[in-house]
């Protein structure tokens, strides 16, 4: 769950980035179900303006086109690059921020191989 003072605004960036609507939406609260993950956004009374600490937790996107959707993410109001697309043994990562601050990477998928090291 991302709590924020501006779930709508949130929930419409985040529509943006996943490229679908969200599977559920109740007054302020939305929701994205992803495999058995479940990506909820919703108003929160102890948010307070931008993520203080946003490197703290950082949700993960997996593609096996990181650059490509680094470059069309960026271009969404409210994205914010951190890190541009680097490569890390072999995988690729970029780091952007929310419109709340809050950090969220694009990163190749895990290779069975890595998962077991």
């Amino acid at each position: 769950m991302i709590g924020s003072v501006k779930p709508k605004v949130l929930s419409e960036f985040y529509e943006k980035v996943v490229e679908r609507k969200p599977d559920w939406s109740d007054g302020d609260w939305h929701g994205w179900q992803a495999g058995n993950t479940h990506l909820t956004i919703g108003e929160h009374s102890e948010a307070k303006g931008k993520s203080k600490s946003p490197e703290r937790v950082i949700l993960n996107f997996e593609t096996s086109e990181v650059k490509e959707e680094f470059e069309r993410i960026k271009k969404i109001k409210g994205a914010e690059v951190i890190k541009e697309p680097y490569e890390m043994q072999g995988a690729w990562i970029a780091t952007l921020a929310d419109p709340d601050g809050n950090y969220f990477q694009l990163m190749s998928p895990w290779e069975e191989e890595s998962m077991v090291n």
